[in-house]
């Protein structure tokens, strides 16, 4: 049973030795009402309570799932350079794919139990671990913000062209008040996220958990050698 356990712990021992040290930096934010950036919730004259600036966790369900998508990772990657930190053997397009492969690999984008947005970064650089949090999370915000601010945009251009060929005073007054409405949303251009927390340095790493991973092979060898050692006694009686 001893020497079962020695060469469990032994050979775990120098696999873990050999891993990476890797730090973790999380960044995190909340949802923002979508309802800041629709005309009829900020310019209606029957609005008795003002929209609050926060919006609701399912709200977080699309970004979550956005979070899932290759786009983020390669901007990141870009911005980043990340091919030459990750050495990646490959060239052109193909580095910056590998190098957003392994970017999305070392991160999780999920919502956490108190309804939260959660960025996560692991990197054996404890200094570019926060930064590439921070930078996929404004990613996130600004396609979302985009995508928000959209259709504001289309429709302020509808209402520039309806006006542009109206030619009734009247009708052309109530378009300008209209259009000055979709002005100011369109440059508010309201975020998709409030930041919460922006991600830091660690101070300690996260990845391995050496201690952790030994205690578990000492403790299954241990549980291992100890079947085994049964069955043999077992087998031993009925012989």
């Amino acid at each position: 049973m001893l020497v079962v356990i020695i060469i469990a712990l032994v050979t775990v021992g120098a696999i873990v030795f050999f891993l990476p040290t890797q730090y973790l930096s999380v960044a995190t934010a909340l949802p923002a009402n979508p309802a800041l950036a629709d005309k009829s919730s900020v310019f209606s004259e029957n609005i008795q309570i003002p929209s609050p600036s926060l919006g609701t966790e399912e709200e977080l369900d699309v970004i979550v799932g956005t979070g899932q998508l290759d786009t983020i990772y390669r901007a990141v990657a870009i911005q980043y350079n990340l091919w030459d930190h990750y050495k990646t053997q490959e060239t052109g397009d193909a580095a910056i794919g590998k190098a957003a492969y392994l970017l999305k690999k070392n991160s999780s984008i999920s919502k956490s139990g108190y309804g939260e947005l959660k960025v996560k970064v692991w990197d054996t650089d404890k200094n570019l671990a926060p930064q590439l949090a921070n930078a996929l999370l404004d990613k996130l915000n600004e396609i979302h913000r985009l995508l928000q601010n959209l259709n504001n945009k289309i429709i302020l251009s509808g209402l520039r062209m309806k006006m542009d060929s109206t030619g009734v005073i009247y009708d052309t007054l109530k378009y300008k008040k209209v259009i000055e409405q979709y002005e100011l949303l369109v440059d508010a251009n309201p975020p998709a996220l409030v930041i919460v927390e922006r991600a830091r340095p660690s101070l300690w790493p996260d990845k391995p958990k050496r201690t952790l991973i030994l205690v578990s092979t000492g403790v299954l060898s241990f549980l291992f050698s100890l079947l085994v050692a049964l069955v043999i006694e077992r087998r031993k009686r009925v012989v």
